[in-house]
């Protein structure tokens, strides 16, 4: 099981989305910004430094939001999604396909990762 980590990051009432790379597993779905959490790293920690790759942006990381266990064909994921704000940067496309923010209601315009749906659920009925 790898440990992953993701980011639930709201301006006002719409939240950041970031579609995947074409050239990954589960190519052009969207997901929440996050990654692995590497030896020696808390969860936070890793979740700071993929902001920073992934979109040039520092975090704030606050509470957990939820955790999601989820078997795909390749791997078994176990997600801790953190609330978190940006302190410091403008997200950039360093390695998403596209970055979006969105309300909990354009939630069903988008595909997701399958991981992901559990959270989304809880979004929309929160």
């Amino acid at each position: 099981m790898v440990d992953v980590v993701a980011a639930l990051i709201w301006d006002d009432d719409k939240f950041m989305i970031c579609q995947r790379p074409a050239n990954k597993a589960r190519a052009l779905l969207w997901e929440f910004v996050g990654g692995k959490v590497e030896p020696g790293e808390t969860k936070e920690q890793a979740l700071i430094r993929e902001c920073q790759e992934e979109l040039a942006i520092t975090l704030n990381v606050g509470s957990v939001f939820m955790g999601v266990i989820h078997e795909y064909p390749d791997i078994t994921v176990k997600l801790t999604l953190f609330n978190a704000t940006i302190a410091q940067g403008t997200p950039q496309k360093l390695e998403h396909n596209d970055i979006r923010w969105i309300t909990i209601g354009e939630i069903p315009e988008y595909e997701f990762c399958p991981a992901d749906t559990e959270i989304l659920e809880r979004l929309v009925n929160s």
